[in-house]
């Protein structure tokens, strides 16, 4: 029998990123079996084949798992024991269509994928061990997923929107996958993607925006091919494609005159609007919506609720496997500041938590895993743990909006680690990892720059998305150390070991930095309006969204207690509704998110609001400056251009700290009229 053909592994001129060539040569360098049949099996054999010519092994392919005694002359066997490839079939992902196991005994390493997913992220675990795959044995393990879907959202327009411009939200360029209103057709780069994506443990990509405009609509019918296209680039990789879908597509697209969801021809045409897709793309994943949210059409228009709205959705996708993927960011965004009893913080759990047992079961709820939007400091929402009976998707924000637009170094997975370690509930009960039964959702950061983010270093942050939806309870500096091993594998480097010293401190500590330097104590917003890039105290004050401070002379913070406030905080179990409920006991990072307090309150680090405010925002300042020589420190360890983009955005990371320390502090001794206990100039 002919041995199956190897997929070329896709060639760019884009940053090979974590998977640079040398990242290879532990696997490239030896003899290597790939057992098995179907596309992904192919890519597996061709990533090896392609390591092996580069670095002088033989790579070897068999139809069938190699069960021939151990003096066969291999040294790694990546053999798929299941009896499926996985690349079509029903949209779901299971987490054991993904699983592995790997053994090393008697000289040889033998990778076993229970499916076609399973043998490629095998593949990609082997790369990262490196030279450690090969050497003392190991017991077999078995590898898989805790969370099943770990998806992408780009926020990507098709066409140029005149205000959101080609990415909304985007710091890294143009769409990696639209350009001048159609899909892009050289699709090389989208399979670099893929395989880049595949590599770190994500399985699942939304092509387009949330924000769903006229031309974004079209691609649920009649320019569906163009979104199958994609699908196909991203197939070899295990990446199943998903589409952001209006609410009113029956009255858009489909000359209806309700989109309500219990009306009968409503309901009719989804149906036959998503048989059409699933006739396009076999393994399409399945709906993301955006609805009754800033101005995004809903089922509140005819009275419906929001289960309503999902359930028509989940319907039309159940009979193909798919899953719709509802998000929860829904709030009244023309609120009064004057009317202090209206929190947007409160709006998705007054919404959402009665209709928990409502929504069907392959209808997922994405919850953003703060109340607010994606600050550099907020609690855990309380939706995720307050809804049992439904499935939730965690989101988190990988591209920087309020965390320094991918032009400041701010690593997010020990944040998200935070997160997804909380346990809601009291005791041992779940953490949000465990609770996030839909998955994890990141928006992407990525676009068609040729490091990818725009800022190389926050490709850690791309990483982190996949590694920490695959192990939510991964220790988030070893994956920051994966990243860094795996990224900067230069063979000429004169000395590694200085320049990953280097990397670690100035990635390690980056959240914290930039969390001193911007909005204090959990506060959050306090920028630009419309861009949010830069500092502005009063920036969204007085505006109807809902994210204000009401910092006074008399004090700064929200009052959210049960007592005298919003009631937010009794919107948590015990003990952290009583834990938030006092300013004597309320954590010191979120203090001003929960209570309105005076100046001179003390914090239990034993200074006062105020005086925190200062020195926070001095060392804030301190640190982006060390973190800047730090990085001038590594110059001629790493690509020269590399090293110049990055010290071009050190250079603007400190201008725009010591611009948030100048403001901020200027603002609170205006407001206060208490000056730096330690004499400093405020500006």
């Amino acid at each position: 029998m002919t041995a199956p053909a190897a997929r070329p592994v896709p060639r760019t001129d884009a940053d090979p990123a974590w998977l640079p060539p040398e990242a290879f040569r532990a696997l490239g360098s030896r003899r290597v079996l790939v057992c098995g049949t179907g596309d992904l099996t192919d890519t597996v054999h061709g990533e090896v084949d392609a390591a092996c010519a580069e670095f002088g092994g033989t790579a070897v392919r068999a139809a069938v798992a190699d069960h021939r005694p151990y003096d066969r002359p291999y040294d790694l066997v990546l053999r798929l024991d299941g009896t499926a490839d996985g690349t079509a079939g029903g949209a779901e992902h299971r987490a054991d269509d993904e699983a592995f196991t790997l053994v090393r005994e008697r000289g040889r390493t033998t990778v076993s994928g229970a499916g076609g997913r399973g043998l490629l992220h095998g593949l990609f675990h082997v790369v990262r061990l490196g030279e450690a795959a090969f050497g003392a044995d190991r017991p077999p393990v078995t590898h898989r997923p805790a969370l099943a879907t770990r998806m992408l959202n780009h926020w990507d327009n098709v066409a140029v929107h005149p205000v959101m411009g080609q990415v909304e939200r985007g710091y890294a360029g143009g769409s990696l996958f639209w350009r001048d209103g159609r899909a892009r057709g050289d699709l090389d780069r989208v399979r670099a993607y893929g395989r880049l994506l595949a590599a770190c443990g994500i399985n699942a990509v939304c092509v387009n925006n949330v924000n769903v405009h006229t031309t974004e609509a079209h691609l649920l019918t009649d320019r569906i091919g163009e979104v199958a296209a994609l699908a196909d680039a991203l197939r070899p990789y295990g990446i199943r494609a998903h589409l952001s879908v209006t609410f009113a597509a029956p009255l858009v697209l489909g000359g209806l005159g309700t989109a309500d969801p219990l009306d009968a021809s409503v309901r009719a045409w989804w149906a036959a609007a998503t048989a059409r897709v699933y006739a396009a793309i076999p393994d399409f994943g399945g709906y993301v919506v955006k609805a009754d949210s800033e101005g995004q059409p809903g089922p509140f228009a005819y009275g419906r609720s929001h289960a309503d709205g999902a359930n028509l959705l989940a319907d039309a996708l159940a009979p193909h496997g798919g899953t719709v993927y509802w998000r929860a960011f829904v709030y009244n965004h023309r609120q009064d500041w004057r009317d202090r009893t209206t929190d947007r913080a409160r709006a998705a759990y007054d919404h959402f938590v009665p209709l928990d047992g409502a929504f069907r079961d392959n209808a997922v709820l994405q919850v953003k895993h703060g109340p607010v939007d994606f600050q550099p400091r907020e609690p855990v929402s309380p939706v995720i743990g307050a809804l049992p009976r439904t499935r939730i998707a965690v989101e988190v924000q990988a591209t920087q909006e309020y965390t320094g637009q991918q032009r400041h170094v701010c690593a997010l997975a020990p944040m998200w680690s935070e997160v997804l370690g909380f346990r809601p509930g009291a005791g041992a009960s779940p953490t949000v990892g465990e609770l996030a039964r839909g998955g994890l959702v990141a928006v992407s950061n990525a676009g068609d720059d040729p490091y990818w983010t725009g800022h190389p270093l926050a490709q850690a942050n791309l990483y982190a998305a996949g590694r920490l939806g695959a192990r939510p309870g991964a220790d988030p500096h070893a994956v920051l150390d994966e990243w860094i091993e795996l990224t900067f594998t230069p063979d000429t480097c004169p000395d590694p070991e200085r320049l990953r010293a280097g990397l670690r401190a100035v990635l390690r500590g980056s959240w914290r930095t930039y969390e001193k330097y911007t909005a204090p104590l959990g506060v959050g917003f306090m920028v630009q309006p419309g861009h949010h890039y830069g500092p502005s105290a009063d920036g969204y004050e007085y505006s109807p969204w809902g994210t204000y401070h009401f910092a006074d002379r008399d004090g700064v913070g929200v009052d959210r207690s049960r007592a005298t406030g919003t009631g937010y905080a009794g919107q948590y179990a015990e003990p952290w509704a009583t834990l938030y409920e006092s300013p004597a006991t309320c954590p010191d990072e979120l203090l001003l998110f929960f209570h309105h307090v005076p100046y001179g309150h003390v914090l239990h680090s034993g200074t006062t609001v105020v005086q925190h405010i200062y020195d926070t925002h001095f060392e804030g300042v301190a640190e982006a400056a060390a973190a800047r020589d730090i990085w001038t420190s590594l110059a001629g360890l790493m690509d020269g251009a590399r090293h110049a983009r990055v010290a071009e955005r050190y250079e603007e990371q400190l201008r725009g700290a010591r611009e948030w320390r100048d403001h901020i502090n200027s603002y609170f001794f205006r407001k206060s009229g208490v000056p730096d206990a330690r004499g400093r100039p405020i500006h």
